[in-house]
């Protein structure tokens, strides 16, 4: 049935472009639109935004949509409204049964803040709307989460919400949930929020599985809506979200709206002083601080992100300390902290009580700030996706430009800030890689499947496969899942391994599970064990549980702290780390247990390492790019054409002349081709004689995913070499490798002779026996079921599923085709070190595409100072290197002067080699 016939108000006649938008919503609908955002027309040109104007239509006409827009410009509410029209359409015609129309799905547990504003805000304005119209709604709406109670459950079950709104998680087990699951048959609209965090992690591959059994559920795909901050490439996320209607067909059809570029951004790339290295640490850290005061003092609500927790605590710390903020007008917020104080600080900042708060990741989504109108990055966030969803935190109301800082404390992040905002300011985004053939999240749901019902196999490799993460699942991937979830396997069950599904052909008599209502013949799936849904709605999900190992030094078993796992990943034997002020190598993992020995070399970890999330792979291709132009610049008119080159709205004059003096030092000191670039990888040997050590830089800008392989490989070859321990420091810009000083190695001559065609079995043998791996398959037989964490009532711990893990490792590795390790190596390879990545390079390399460049210098250069100083700690407070940077530097110029006596008038101030205005 059509909407009552209604007349647009002629005050609408100067939004024309939105007056078929708004004929398409119902009179009360439109009523409280035009009340609500009638004050946006100056700033917005009409009342709906375009990722809004884009939507409302798609959602009307069922058609799926992928809406993509920065965040703060309505896409959420866009959807929740236009499915809000349409239940009143259906309500009015033929009513609404006791059942579910349309499932919000986020990935944050904590939906109330977004469901508030975007749903139950607008249905009570709606309502207040139809009641002086004579008319009333009985549309409703509820969350369910893994919190949420039983009685409200039941209440549930007993009144349901037409509208419901959960997490992926939650969604998996309603599926499974006899009584709730047939209230879903109804499911008309499925929004999927903040889809671009869904799809780069396994939450996201067991989401889109989820919705390929909910359409076989509805017998017939639900219209799908995803709503996404700004994302790459489009048309993948697209086909993650509406999947296929066939295996090995096309994907569904799927309207993009690409409002990307909606909103205005007022973006600044800064650094407290002109010269980074040659300045003190004190005068660096004083002139931040003070900056950071004044943007506070000049803006309503100031959110500041940095790049680990501990240095949101050191910034909020040091503004406290030095300006006089308390607790009244200042917070933190960061993972690490109770849900109380997070939820304290959020209620603070929703209301715009507090000028600053500090945070490293956890407010990137989520909560509605309407009174930030400014964010601070503190050093790179690694993407330029990263940095447009945390910059466009502020000015979150229609209409308002987005004001954003990004302050630079080190060389490296610098150039990697300057690349990424004026990337930025061209369009680009980094790509999304999606996790493909994941065999541990297949065998939840095919699990899933088996415990609702035999089914014949065929439809359920069909329902898996048109998820798009599983599209390519071939014959002999199912054999080694069914293999494995049939437990076909000598030993497993003498380990408490049993099969979670029955596999059989339905030939009667001789079938063990006949059922008359499948073809003869006809292969069928169906669960073991009568404790089969219990396990599986106690233990289904993707994150994975983590904990702390307690160190210990060897021998005496001195306790002496403890390590979280994501830090542990980080560790190989020999690396030395710091904890509670001193040194330790570490030796060895046992369960949760660590065992190091005290010593005085330098760390070869930072402290804040396992927190940084590692650079894009399309970032750390546009740095190369980015040297490659400077470089050019440099050599045809030196720095003044360098600066001229670099100078734009989105680069501070600080910055420029920084930039411009790191890469003219490094030109003078190496030459041209120390600087890595496209086609370019420079390595440099330096002897140090004080340690006895030799190292060497390998300037790899490939991000540190793809290093941490590279680098492993290397590092084999290199200890094979001079039978001596090789340790490996890894970062984002390159890598060291470092040995005894009176060994030395052809490295170049070892990476040209890596073949990209074995780099996946060489890897997965340098990952045999590391703890790495060894705490990877943990998690994957965990999210395999293979080791349950929750079991009549009891619940395993992390570190007890460690212990448990490690026993079966050793004969899961000797099983053909395990499932369980062929994820486990996967996701190392393909997710965690980036392996086609690597492959890449070494094509380049083998091909002649990329050469290796190598030089012997008496000091790192100055493109090799983070890489020589990667002990350090975190930025905010990087006191310990001052010293060690500015020893480098000196030699640096002592260098560059010694070979340009006699030039003195081309060297400004003693900080540069070139530039008489002192930007060298």
């Amino acid at each position: 049935m059509d909407r009552p016939e209604a007349e647009v108000p002629e005050r609408l006649a100067a939004a024309a472009d939105d007056v078929d938008v708004l004929e398409l919503l119902d009179p009360a609908v439109r009523d409280w639109w035009v009340d609500r955002f009638g004050a946006y027309v100056p700033e917005n040109g009409g009342f709906f935004t375009p990722p809004q104007r884009g939507a409302i239509p798609l959602v009307h006409e069922g058609e799926n949509a992928l809406v993509c827009a920065p965040t703060g410009s309505g896409k959420t509410l866009a959807s929740f409204i236009a499915i809000i029209n349409e239940l009143f359409r259906r309500e009015r015609a033929d009513g609404l049964d006791d059942t579910v129309y349309c499932l919000y799905v986020s990935p944050l547990k904590a939906l109330a803040n977004d469901v508030q504003r975007n749903l139950a805000d607008p249905l009570a304005g709606i309502r207040e709307r139809l009641e002086t119209r004579g008319e009333s709604t009985e549309v409703r709406q509820a969350t369910r989460h893994g919190d949420t109670d039983d009685a409200a459950r039941r209440r549930m079950l007993a009144e349901t919400p037409h509208i419901l709104n959960t997490t992926p998680e939650t969604l998996a087990i309603l599926l499974n949930a006899p009584k709730f699951r047939e209230k879903l048959r109804t499911v008309e609209y499925v929004v999927v929020d903040e889809i671009h965090a869904l799809a780069a992690n396994k939450r996201g591959t067991h989401l889109s599985v989820s919705l390929e059994r909910l359409a076989d559920l509805t017998e017939g795909s639900p219209t799908r809506i995803g709503c996404s901050a700004t994302v790459e490439p489009l048309d993948t996320v697209a086909d993650f979200l509406v999947g296929r209607a066939e295996p090995g067909g096309p994907a569904r059809d799927c309207e993009v709206v690409d409002a990307r570029f909606a909103r205005e951004f007022d973006l600044r790339i800064d650094c407290p002083v002109d010269d980074l290295v040659a300045t003190p640490g004190d005068v660096v850290r004083d002139r931040f601080y003070d900056r950071l005061h004044d943007l506070v003092d000049s803006h309503t609500n100031t959110l500041v992100f940095t790049n680990t927790r501990s240095g949101a605590e050191r910034v909020l710390q040091a503004l406290r300390e030095r300006y006089g903020y308390d607790d009244g007008n200042s917070g933190c917020h960061h993972g690490s902290l109770s849900a109380e104080r997070r939820d304290a600080v959020e209620a603070a900042l929703k209301a715009g009580d507090l000028d600053v708060v500090t945070t490293s990741t956890s407010l990137e989504l989520g909560i509605d700030m309407p009174h930030v109108d400014l964010v601070v990055q503190v050093g790179s966030p690694k993407s330029v996706a990263a940095l447009l969803q945390r910059v466009g935190r502020a000015g979150h109301q229609v209409g308002q430009v987005v004001e954003g800082r990004v302050v630079a404390l080190d060389r490296d992040d610098l150039v990697e800030c300057a690349v990424m905002g004026r990337k930025a300011e061209s369009g680009f985004v980094d790509r999304v890689f999606v996790p493909e053939n994941a065999f541990d999240v297949a065998a939840q749901h095919v699990y899933g499947m088996a415990i609702n019902g035999v089914r014949p196999e065929s439809e359920v490799r069909a329902i898996l496969r048109r998820a798009y993460p599983y599209r390519n699942f071939g014959g002999d991937d199912f054999e080694t899942l069914f293999r494995y979830l049939t437990a076909d396997y000598e030993g497993l069950e003498e380990r408490n391994v049993y099969a979670k599904v029955w596999r059989d052909r339905n030939d009667p008599p001789d079938g063990e599970h006949h059922h008359p209502s499948f073809p003869v013949g006809e292969p069928l799936i169906g669960k073991r064990g009568r404790l089969a849904r219990m396990i599986y709605l106690t233990n289904v999900g993707t994150i994975p549980d983590s904990f702390a190992c307690d160190v210990f030094v060897r021998g005496g078993e001195e306790w002496v702290g403890q390590l979280d796992e994501d830090y542990l990943d980080t560790l190989d034997p020999g690396d030395v780390f710091v904890i509670g002020g001193e040194r330790f190598e570490f030796r060895y993992r046992r369960g949760s247990k660590v065992y190091v020995d005290r010593t005085a070399a330098r760390p070869t970890v930072p402290s804040w390492y396992s927190e940084r999330l590692p650079l894009s792979a399309d970032l750390a291709r546009e740095i190369l790019a980015f040297q490659r132009d400077l470089l050019d610049r440099l050599g045809e008119g030196g720095p003044p054409a360098a600066r001229d080159w670099l100078r734009s709205d989105v680069l501070s004059e600080r910055a420029v002349r920084a930039l411009t003096r790191l890469y003219d030092q490094q030109v003078a000191f190496a030459g041209a081709e120390s600087v890595s670039t496209p086609t370019r990888l420079a390595i440099e040997e330096v002897r140090d004689r004080e340690a006895y050590r030799r190292r060497y830089y390998v300037h790899a800008v490939y991000g540190r995913r793809c290093n941490d392989g590279l680098s492993r490989l290397l590092a084999a070859k290199c200890a094979n070499e001079a039978t001596a321990n090789v340790t490996v420091a890894v970062a984002d810009n390159g890598f060291v490798l470092s040995m005894p000083l009176n060994r030395r190695i052809d490295v170049a001559g070892l990476l040209r002779g890596l073949d990209p065609d074995d780099v996946r079995a060489e890897l997965r043998a340098a990952l045999r026996g590391t703890d790495l791996r060894k705490r990877y398959f943990r998690i994957d037989a965990t999210r395999s079921l293979m080791i349950l964490k929750r079991y009549k009532g009891t619940e395993k711990s992390a570190a007890r599923q460690q212990v448990e893990s490690e026993t079966l490792l050793s004969l899961a590795d000797d099983l053909e085709d395990f499932a369980v390790i062929e994820e486990t190596d996967r996701e190392l390879l393909e997710d965690k070190l980036h392996v086609e990545g690597l492959e890449r390079v070494l094509r380049g390399i083998r091909s002649g595409k990329i050469e290796i460049s190598e030089r012997t210098v008496e000091t790192p250069t100055p493109r090799a100072f983070g890489l020589a100083t990667l002990a350090a700690t975190d930025t905010v407070l990087a006191e310990d290197e001052d010293a060690v940077l500015r020893e480098f530097h000196e030699r640096v110029l002592a260098d560059i002067d010694g070979r340009s006596a006699g030039s003195d008038a081309d060297v400004a101030g003693g900080n540069g080699p070139r530039g008489a205005d002192g930007d060298g």
